[in-house]
């Protein structure tokens, strides 16, 4: 079975980084009458509406206003997101930044016209040009949210926050004099590869790791060491949300990395869980709404860019997500979000944060680094065991 998926992926993501011309799509110049329907991949818990928690609803409004009736495919990682759009038949895809070069490049998603989306010039100038969706001077996508991936853990076993990542990496007791054997919990994805680097970077500073997501072959051999030796602590490797919760309920695990969604679920539940930003800092994602580039709805689809930008829907998303609106505006402009919201996500965080973001050959800190599709190959095997 690992042979096989690791075959598969690393097929994937050697043909969408293999092009080196970028798709020539032609944008549209106005945004005309809606075709009825829009079909968008996203993370868990990205498009609400209401279905889970009446309050939280940005769907049926803009189905009301549009006309176009959304269709949402959920999806756990990003490698499933980009598997996804290569098979075609969706619309916009909420991309994370190590999916979003895989799919410009493998000519799976076209080019946008900002002037099209009057929300655009709302958007946080920190995510503004970013180097994960604006190529050779196009953009292909809208900001939508952003955050970082948090340690997060239980209080009843940690009555002070734990400070270093250490207690995922290296077998330890923990403070309740019980070993973290089988006790904590790793991400299903190749890009978790970056959050033992990130955590070397600190613990063998010898290394000179600068960039998570640029490792030569030397820190990529250590970086890939220490994640075997955590095999052997690992209780899951998540990637289904609703699963790590279930696990921190019920399975006994105390300490994993997750997203703020998580977390914030929990708590909302009355369960003894809180999140911290180690000292070595912490991987994070920022997210981009990306069309199709053979998109069937392309109308639909502009209008729900700039609805996503709304200030209000911005922050509702924020505060069921537990991230951070794209729109600082959103800040102040939602119930649900609070006053205190955007600081309590990580708002003045963001430079603290490695934002995911693919790995390539070609690097900016170094002559060569390792490629996704080596890490691909590699995690799939760790995660065997091997």
């Amino acid at each position: 079975m690992f042979v096989k998926k690791t075959a598969l992926l690393s097929a994937l993501t050697t043909a969408v980084l293999a092009s080196a011309s970028l798709q020539a799509a032609e944008t549209l110049k106005s945004v005309g009458a809606g075709e009825g329907a829009l079909d968008i991949i996203a993370w868990p818990g990205y498009i609400e509406r209401g279905e889970t928690d009446k309050n939280y609803d940005w769907v049926t409004k803009f189905e009301q206003d549009s006309g176009c009736k959304v269709n949402v495919k959920t999806a756990a990682t990003s490698d499933e997101m980009v598997s996804l759009m290569t098979k075609g038949g969706y619309d916009l895809v909420t991309a994370s930044g190590d999916a979003s070069l895989r799919l410009i490049y493998g000519k799976r998603v076209q080019p946008i016209n900002p002037d099209l989306i009057p929300n655009w010039k709302t958007i946080d100038g920190r995510l503004k040009d970013a180097p994960w969706y604006v190529v050779d001077g196009k953009t292909y996508g809208a900001p939508y949210q952003w955050g970082p991936n948090v340690l997060m853990y239980n209080t009843n076993v940690f009555k002070k926050a734990p400070d270093s990542w250490s207690v995922l990496f290296d077998a330890q007791n923990l403070p309740d004099g019980k070993p973290n054997k089988g006790r904590v919990q790793a991400y299903d994805g190749p890009i978790y590869i970056a959050d033992a680097a990130l955590y070397l970077k600190n613990a063998k500073p010898e290394l000179k790791i600068n960039d998570p997501y640029e490792l030569n072959e030397t820190q990529y051999k250590a970086v890939l060491e220490v994640l075997r030796k955590q095999h052997d602590l690992i209780h899951r490797y998540w990637h289904d949300t609703t699963v790590q919760m279930s696990d921190f309920k019920n399975e006994g695990v105390v300490a994993s990395s997750a997203w703020p969604y998580q977390a914030n679920a929990l708590k909302t539940e009355g369960q003894p869980i809180a999140t911290t930003f180690p000292k070595e800092g912490v991987t994070g994602w920022a997210d981009t709404t990306m069309l199709h580039a053979e998109a069937k709805h392309p109308n639909c689809a502009y209008k729900w860019m700039n609805w996503s930008l709304e200030p209000k829907v911005q922050g509702d998303l924020a505060a069921w997500f537990g991230s951070v609106p794209a729109v600082p505006v959103a800040c102040k402009a939602s119930e649900l979000l609070g006053a205190e919201g955007c600081a309590t996500n990580g708002y003045d965080q963001f430079d603290k944060i490695a934002f995911w973001k693919t790995p390539q050959a070609k690097c900016k800190t170094q002559d060569a680094c390792v490629p996704y599709s080596k890490w691909t190959q590699d995690f799939i095997a760790i995660m065997g065991g091997r």
